[in-house]
């Protein structure tokens, strides 16, 4: 039996309960138990994420079940997760990518009103709508997917990660998936990732049978290039890395943007690149991003 850390959410639990089952199909009779961790990120709905610790606050408590060993290894939506691994655990598996895009729930975005309200607690969402729609007023967003969705402003919108919504069976929901062109996931959207003690290499071999090898350099890449920039989820930055290759070890491609501060008055760079090594084409975007966001 392996134990595994989640949060409470229904998203949380569901990626959790996927992972048991790809665990169950590769190691026919292995049980797995789900440890829900209560963490202060679901607690706090009511403040923005930056206001208590930004992007870690969803990976931390979970973690630290795994570190004292209440659990064996914990499930995480891979855009929660920090891009530095936390001492003393490994990333030792990304499992098939479901869909990566941003998606708008209540209107499409050609028939929001002007000066319509959009609800996103992501300052990349908001830098990168702005400089379609200038004339877009932005509010906060949190809570879980049900709750987002009762939350959709009067003649407005809410954005939401397509996959959530997907997954969560909302999926007649969605007003309009939004091209990665024209607007650039997060690092990790659409992704799970699993996290295990650096040491037990029982569970760790265990977990490596549901390993994705092309979503795995998808990530790899995605996480460099957020790493090298020292940023979280509260950075008004993404990247999504595409391997249009037939083969697992094919060259990546990946599209990246990285915007100053504000949403409507932001400076956009945005910057396509490929390379055949992950961490090597991300940390390169992010320089490249860096410098021409400067430079602006």
């Amino acid at each position: 039996m392996l134990r595994a850390a989640t949060r409470g959410s229904p998203l949380a639990r569901w990626q959790a309960d996927r992972v048991a089952t790809l665990l169950a199909d590769v190691h026919p009779g292995l049980a797995v138990e789900v440890v829900v961790v209560d963490t202060e990120a679901d607690r706090r709905l009511d403040v923005p994420i930056s206001s208590f610790g930004g992007k870690g606050v969803f990976a931390k408590e979970v973690q630290a079940a795994v570190l004292d060993g209440r659990a064996d290894f914990a499930v995480h939506s891979a855009k929660d997760l920090p891009s530095v691994t936390v001492d003393g655990l490994v990333l030792a598996a990304v499992p098939e990518r479901g869909n990566a895009r941003d998606a708008l729930v209540g209107s499409t975005l050609a028939a929001l009103a002007h000066g319509a309200t959009v609800a996103t607690g992501s300052q990349r969402r908001r830098a990168q709508l702005a400089q379609h729609r200038p004339d877009l007023v932005f509010t906060e967003l949190r809570g879980n997917m049900a709750t987002r969705l009762s939350k959709v402003p009067d003649g407005g919108a809410i954005v939401v990660a397509a996959v959530a919504f997907e997954r969560l069976g909302l999926g007649e929901h969605i007003a309009e998936e939004i091209p990665v062109d024209e607007m650039v996931p997060q690092v990790g959207q659409g992704a799970l990732a699993i996290e295990c003690r650096a040491g037990d290499e029982r569970t760790r071999a265990l977990l490596a049978a549901v390993e994705h090898r092309p979503s795995r350099r998808r990530v790899d890449a995605e996480r460099a290039f957020l790493a090298e920039l020292g940023g979280d989820c509260e950075l008004p930055a993404g990247a999504h890395a595409t391997l249009p290759g037939v083969r697992d070890d094919d060259g990546l491609i990946l599209r990246a943007f990285l915007a100053s501060e504000g949403s409507a008055d932001a400076h956009v760079v945005t910057h396509v690149a490929s390379g055949d090594d992950p961490e090597t084409l991300g940390t390169g975007a992010a320089r490249h991003l860096r410098a021409a966001l400067g430079a602006s």
